[in-house]
């Protein structure tokens, strides 16, 4: 059976490019979504095996107020019912020392810079996500 990945994102073009990468090249099932209940659920149920979590989000809500995915990541990490799901955090927050102070921040397993280029590239760092947890 096929690993699932959640991607969190809310550009267009990079959940497409995204979702190619990770199930054509891949051979991952994908979902995909910015709603905070129901990753918090997809975590917690275990339907997924590991989340790419966009630290910008525009959408994205919880108990009214708008959220980033750092905010996101930090729910999940705390909660021990999803703890466990390896998040990937994929930002365009790429200037020098962000990597180390989000993860940091976060408790996150991994971080990308996007924009993302490499398909080869982004399916070597979500298979090391996934071989670790």
């Amino acid at each position: 059976m096929a690993k699932k990945i959640l991607i969190v994102e809310d550009d267009a073009i990079n959940v497409k490019f995204m979702k190619v990468v990770l199930m054509r090249k891949g051979g991952y099932e994908v979902v995909v979504s910015e709603d905070v209940e129901e990753i918090i659920r997809l975590a917690g149920t275990g339907e997924v095996d590991a989340i790419v979590m966009d630290i910008s989000l525009s959408r994205s809500t919880h108990e009214g107020k708008k959220v980033d995915g750092v905010f996101i990541t930090k729910l999940l990490k705390q909660n021990p019912e999803t703890a466990k799901v390896p998040v990937i955090l994929a930002t365009a927050h790429a200037m020098f020392g962000d990597r180390e102070r989000f993860l940091a921040d976060t408790g996150a397993e991994h971080y990308i810079a996007k924009p993302i280029h490499d398909p080869d590239h982004f399916l070597t760092e979500v298979r090391k996500v996934l071989a670790e947890s």
